[in-house]
C-alpha cells in the first residue's frame, strides 16, 4: 500500500505536470515567440511550489494561461496541508497513524490538531483573507488599470497571501513603489500567509478571551517575524538610502525598505530592482530567504521556530532528557535533534543545487559572466521558494531552469 507521504508528492507532481501541459496550449500564451515546454514546466513548477520565479513574463500569458497560474498558485499554497488532508480524509478511508504524523508535522507538536477541523479552518481563512485583500487591492490598481481591475487584484490577492510572488505586471510592483495602499496590503497578506494558520486562529481566540495566554509556537512566531522585519527593514532603509533609494522621498523610502524586507520571505515580489541593490542588501536577503515564514503556513525555508531553535542551541545549554526551557514552555530534546537533522539537510540540497547550477551554466553557456553570488542567490531563492532574483532566471540553459526546478519543489515538498 503506498503510503501518504507517496500520495502527497505524486499529487504535487500531477499538478505540475498538468498545469504544464494547459500552459503549453497555444491559447495559453500571446507572446510574439513560441512557448516551449521547458518554460511551461518551470512555470508551473514555480507556480505549484508558489515560489514566483519566472523564465518568460507572465503578463505574455493569455487570460487563460494566467488563469491557469493562478489557479495552480491556490492549489499548491494550500497542497500539503489542505488539498492532501482532504485525500487522506475522505469518507472511505481512515486516518493512519502515518497519515498523522504528516499532518502534525505541518503544525506544531504541542498544539492539539483535528485534520477535519484544519481543512475547514485553512478553507475558510484563506477565501476571507482573499477576498478583503483582493477588495482593497481593487481601490489601489483602479487608478492605473482601466480594465479587468478586479482580476488584476485577485491574482496579486492570491499571489501575495499564497507567498507567490508572480505579478501580472512586467516589472513586478515597481511601479507601484509609492503606493502605499498596494504595498502595505501586500505586506500584510505575504505576512497572514506566513505565519501561519495556527498563529491566527491562536490570536483570535486569545484576543475573544477563549484562552489566556498564547502558545509557545505562535509567541516564538510572532517575535520572529516582528524581529526579522525590523531588521531587514532598518538595514535596507540605511544601506539603499543614497543608492537604489536616492530617488524617493523619506516616508517612500521606509515603504519601500520595509516592502522588501518582508518580501524575502518567501514571497517573491519587488518594488525596486533588487539587481540595483548594494552588495551587503543582496547578502542580507540571503538568511531571510533561508529563514521563510512560520511551520504550518504557506511559505517556505526552514521557518521561524526552526531558526530560533537553532539560536536556542547555540547560546543555550541543551538537557539530553529534558530539552530547553523557554517563555515558561519546554521543547524537548527529540525536537532539537529533528531540527537540527532538517537544517543539515536543506544545507545539503542547497549546496548541491548550487554546484550543479553553477557547473550547468559553465559548461553550456560559457559566454555567461555572472557572479558566483548571482548562482548562489539564484538557488537560494528556489529552495527558499521565494522568487527574487538577480535577472538570471530566463537566461539560464535548459539544463540550469531543470535544476532550479528540481530545486523549487524539493524546497517544497521534498524534505519531507
Amino acid at each position: 500500500m503506498r503510503s501518504e507521504t507517496f500520495i502527497l508528492v505524486s499529487f504535487f507532481i500531477t499538478l505540475i505536470l498538468l498545469g504544464s501541459l494547459f500552459l503549453l496550449l497555444p491559447f495559453s500564451w500571446k507572446g510574439p515567440e513560441a512557448l516551449t515546454y521547458i518554460d511551461t514546466l518551470f512555470t508551473a513548477t514555480s507556480a505549484v511550489c508558489v515560489t514566483g520565479l519566472i523564465t518568460v513574463d507572465t503578463a505574455l500569458y493569455s487570460r487563460f494561461g494566467q488563469i491557469v497560474i493562478l489557479i495552480l498558485m491556490q492549489m499548491g499554497g494550500l497542497g500539503l496541508i489542505s488539498f492532501s488532508t482532504l485525500y487522506i480524509v475522505l469518507p472511505s478511508r481512515k486516518i493512519s497513524l502515518k497519515g498523522s504524523t504528516i499532518i502534525k508535522q505541518y503544525f506544531i507538536d504541542s498544539i492539539e490538531f483535528d485534520p477535519k477541523k484544519i481543512i475547514e479552518l485553512i478553507v475558510f481563512f484563506t477565501l476571507t483573507i482573499e477576498t478583503i485583500g483582493a477588495i482593497i487591492l481593487y481601490y489601489g490598481f483602479s487608478p492605473t488599470i482601466k480594465e479587468d481591475t478586479l482580476f488584476y487584484a485577485l491574482f496579486h490577492s492570491i499571489s501575495a497571501f499564497c507567498n507567490a510572488g508572480f505579478s501580472l505586471f512586467s516589472n513586478n510592483l515597481e511601479n507601484y513603489a509609492r503606493n502605499e495602499l498596494v504595498s502595505i496590503t501586500i505586506m500584510v497578506l505575504i505576512i497572514m500567509g506566513g505565519i501561519g494558520f495556527i498563529v491566527i486562529r491562536d490570536i483570535i481566540n486569545r484576543c475573544a478571551g477563549k484562552k489566556r495566554h498564547l502558545a509557545l509556537h505562535t509567541k516564538i512566531v510572532i517575535a520572529g517575524t516582528l524581529l526579522l522585519i525590523l531588521i531587514g527593514g532598518i538595514s535596507i532603509f540605511f544601506i539603499e538610502y543614497n543608492h537604489s533609494l536616492k530617488d524617493y522621498i523619506l516616508k517612500d523610502k521606509i515603504l519601500i525598505s520595509l516592502f522588501q524586507s518582508v518580501t524575502p520571505r518567501t514571497a517573491g515580489f519587488n518594488t525596486i530592482k533588487i539587481n540595483n541593490m548594494q552588495l551587503f542588501s543582496k547578502l542580507l536577503l540571503l538568511p531571510f530567504m533561508i529563514i521563510g515564514g512560520s511551520s504550518g503556513s504557506i511559505s517556505g525555508g526552514i521557518k521561524v521556530t526552526t531558526f530560533f531553535i537553532l539560536i536556542l542551541i547555540l547560546f543555550r545549554k541543551i538537557n539530553p532528557q529534558r530539552g530547553v526551557s523557554i517563555f515558561k514552555r519546554r521543547i524537548p530534546a527529540a525536537t532539537i535533534y529533528r531540527v537540527s537533522f532538517f537544517v543539515i539537510k536543506t544545507m545539503i540540497v542547497l549546496f548541491v543545487s548550487f554546484i550543479l547550477l553553477t557547473i550547468s551554466e559553465s559548461l553550456f553557456n560559457p559566454n555567461s559572466e555572472q557572479h558566483i553570488l548571482t548562482y548562489f542567490f539564484e538557488c537560494t531563492s528556489a529552495f527558499g521558494t521565494v522568487g527574487l532574483s538577480l535577472g538570471i532566471t530566463s537566461a539560464l540553459t535548459i539544463a540550469g531552469k531543470i535544476i532550479i526546478i528540481g530545486t523549487m519543489f524539493l524546497g517544497r515538498v521534498g524534505l519531507i
